[in-house]
């Protein structure tokens, strides 16, 4: 990334509205100052593993509890390591691809490795806008889980001193090696994340070179995908966290008609209704992971209203909670003490407690509810499921275990 466009990016996103939004303070400005002058941003400081080169070693650990080194490989006439993550949506439709690959030529001995060398606090929220977790290594053993996926995920995000050794530019990117672990092949699994589109198979080409005795014929590819997330990308987090932070809380109330309305969902987003009272704690456990949700997904066609139940004149103290939550959604209380009443007027089989939880789609149709507190990551998959993506691959990943 040059100078340029970082100090260009920096300036349209943020500049115009500082003062608007509070960001003028000396910490906001400090961090943005570290940002301009960090010099991770303006130059190449990751370079690839040189073909020819032997593996770096590794001893990380895996999602089955164990630690997994290079020598535990040894006897295998190839080994391939794949860098790859949770969050990425490229990255995720070549699981199975991955997975191909290690029950494919696990057969013949050849050893398959993933590891993730992310580093998950370099991750802003709104970068798992594709995703149901992050990449920490108790979030990578809930998606193989999910996925059904056997083949070794090991994890290197907190220190990414292996991530560093191989240089990997993006997630997929595999490092494939010969018997005697010198890097024969770096690049692309394949030329297209579109599985129909697939036209040529470059790992499994230098994989079968190598097993038969023979040269790699292209020993290099570039790689496409979500680009590695680097420790150094931290304080740009928290800058991000800051600006979110700072954005304004608004509370308005809702009658039976305006709950009507909500309940038709007609304007074209998928639609996560909270409904909650500030003397509910399970209501409050769950309302910042609500919210997180709301962030992760905000830039999609994707909307969060929250309801208060409390009486009309708690609307205080339902502020209060609102702004220590920063609930940055589209946030509603009932406009009058007719509980039951509006209740009813959203749905009249509803005549129990909160929190009562209600994923719409655009025609109204429920994908999710619930009385009582939510799955969270069934939830998340409803609307990832349903949300429209650019690919439909995006979305049907997520419709199917």
């Amino acid at each position: 990334m040059s100078e340029t466009f970082v100090v260009s990016r920096m300036g349209a996103m943020y500049t115009p509205k500082l003062h608007k939004h509070g960001l003028h303070k000396p910490g906001f400005v400090v961090a943005i100052l570290m940002l301009l002058m960090s010099p991770s941003l303006f130059a190449q400081q990751h370079p690839i593993l040189a073909l020819g080169a032997p593996a770096p070693d590794f001893a990380l650990p895996g999602v089955d509890g164990k630690t997994h080194k290079l020598s535990d490989y040894a006897s295998s006439p190839v080994l391939a390591v794949v860098f790859t993550c949770n969050h990425c949506p490229i990255a995720q439709v070549y699981e199975q691809r991955i997975q191909q690959l290690y029950n494919n030529y696990g057969k013949r001995g050849v050893a398959v490795v993933a590891v993730q060398g992310n580093d998950p606090k370099a991750l802003t929220i709104d970068e798992l806008d594709s995703s149901d977790t992050s990449d920490t290594l108790a979030e990578m053993k809930i998606r193989v889980k999910y996925k059904h996926l056997t083949y070794p995920y090991l994890y290197d995000g907190d220190t990414q001193a292996v991530t560093r050794a191989y240089g990997p530019q993006a997630t997929p990117h595999i490092f494939i090696f010969d018997k005697t672990r010198h890097l024969r092949y770096q690049g692309r699994i394949d030329n297209n994340y579109r599985v129909e589109m697939v036209k040529t198979q470059d790992a499994r080409n230098a994989i079968d070179a190598l097993l038969a005795g023979k040269a790699v014929a292209v020993d290099h590819t570039g790689t496409f995908g979500c680009s590695t997330k680097w420790a150094e990308k931290a304080a740009m987090r928290e800058v991000a966290e800051e600006k979110l932070n700072a954005q304004p809380i608004h509370l308005d109330t809702v009658d039976a008609a305006g709950l009507k309305k909500l309940r038709a969902n007609a304007g074209g987003k998928v639609t996560l209704i909270s409904f909650w009272a500030t003397w509910c704690g399970s209501c409050i456990a769950e309302f910042a992971d609500i919210q997180d949700t709301y962030r992760m997904y905000s830039d999609r066609d994707f909307d969060l209203v929250t309801i208060s139940v409390n009486m009309p004149d708690e609307k205080a103290g339902v502020m209060r909670m609102l702004q220590k939550k920063h609930a940055t959604s589209h946030n509603l209380m009932f406009a009058t003490d007719d509980t039951s009443g509006l209740q009813a007027a959203f749905d009249p089989k509803w005549q129990s407690a909160v929190p009562y939880t209600i994923l719409l789609g655009p025609d109204g149709k429920v994908l999710y509810k619930t009385l009582g507190s939510v799955d969270l990551l069934e939830l998340r998959r409803k609307i990832l499921a349903t949300v429209p993506a650019e690919y439909a691959g995006f979305s049907k990943y997520w419709a199917a275990e």
